[in-house]
């Protein structure tokens, strides 16, 4: 296990240096001047190059790329043209919205999608189980954007129940923390629900028909027992690998999401970068969500292992 854990986290390492090349080099050759945005409509030619000389832009691609990669190797992942702080220092200031954005709408489709699925499996071709279907496909079809308006639009303007839009530091209170990201949470997991549900129920619909499940029964195990420790124990793996890959999914929904609600993580500090030009701070968001989904991975491999006993590494 030890030599496994050791082998994969060192090839995460060609995969995060291969990761930082072509985000390098794509922001650097792609259309857009950073140093043309910070000064303005109004600057002039001599205003802009000297912008351009103060962070170094005036050098080669490969020049730059060197002082980049040397400043990552020691931790420092630059300086933000437009905040005028360090990225880790950012980076640091808006991991807790998103931390916790990402850790409530994973609890929430879990602990919705898992008994969705096996209940759809166990009542297979009844109401709750085409219902389920009907779910997944609209939870699939509707973008982000829209269903968290159209939330908005009900709990919020309508009824009154929710907050439109911001966040509240775990810091100021559980409960007002929770309050504010109740909303967000539901809109994002509603992809997550809707692709956990429908493996989960096709893992536990495969295993319903094992003859294990069949003599587990025929022992005169309670249905719920046959279920949980038979049904969903031995599907597990299939599901603990849809979660992993959701992390994906999670990424690009958050962008979209702390757009929508105001949330000050690391989604909108991506595309508050990206409309700046941005470079180190695009490049160190990058990195980080790279490396979460890298690590995530490694983890549910090694969950393989709890859930299936005769896997080994």
């Amino acid at each position: 296990m030890l030599a496994f854990l050791t082998r994969r986290l060192l090839a995460t390492l060609p995969v995060l240096l291969i990761v930082a090349v072509l985000v390098f080099l794509m922001l650097r050759l792609t259309p857009g001047d950073p140093a043309a945005v910070l000064a303005g409509d109004q600057a002039s030619t001599e205003q802009i190059a000297q912008i351009r000389e103060t962070l170094g832009l005036n050098r080669s691609i490969p020049e730059q790329f060197l002082i980049w990669f040397g400043h990552l190797l020691t931790g420092d992942l630059g300086q933000s043209y437009y905040y005028k702080t360090e990225v880790t220092a950012l980076i640091g200031q808006r991991l807790e919205p998103t931390l916790s954005l990402a850790l409530v709408t994973i609890t929430i489709a879990v602990l919705v999608s898992v008994p969705l699925g096996v209940l759809a499996a166990w009542r297979h071709g009844g109401w709750l189980d085409r219902a389920l279907m009907g779910f997944s496909v609209l939870g699939f079809s509707i973008p982000v954007f829209v269903l968290a308006y159209v939330l908005i639009w009900l709990f919020s303007l309508k009824l009154g129940w929710m907050p439109v839009q911001g966040y509240k530091r775990i810091a100021e209170g559980l409960g007002p923390w929770l309050y504010q990201l109740v909303l967000p949470a539901c809109t994002l997991s509603v992809i997550y629900i809707a692709l956990i549900a429908r493996v989960t129920r096709a893992s536990v619909l495969e295993t319903l028909g094992e003859d294990y499940i069949r003599t587990a029964r025929a022992k005169g195990l309670p249905e719920k027992k046959v279920l949980m420790r038979h049904a969903l124990a031995n599907a597990a793996v299939p599901i603990a690998t849809v979660i992993g890959i959701g992390i994906a999914l999670l990424i690009g929904g958050v962008v979209v999401t702390e757009s929508v609600y105001a949330i000050p993580g690391l989604g909108r500090l991506t595309v508050d970068a990206v409309l700046a030009r941005d470079f180190p701070t695009i490049q160190g968001v990058i990195l980080l969500f790279s490396f979460v989904y890298v690590l995530v991975n490694l983890l549910v491999d090694l969950s393989y292992v709890f859930f299936d006993p005769r896997i080994r590494y």
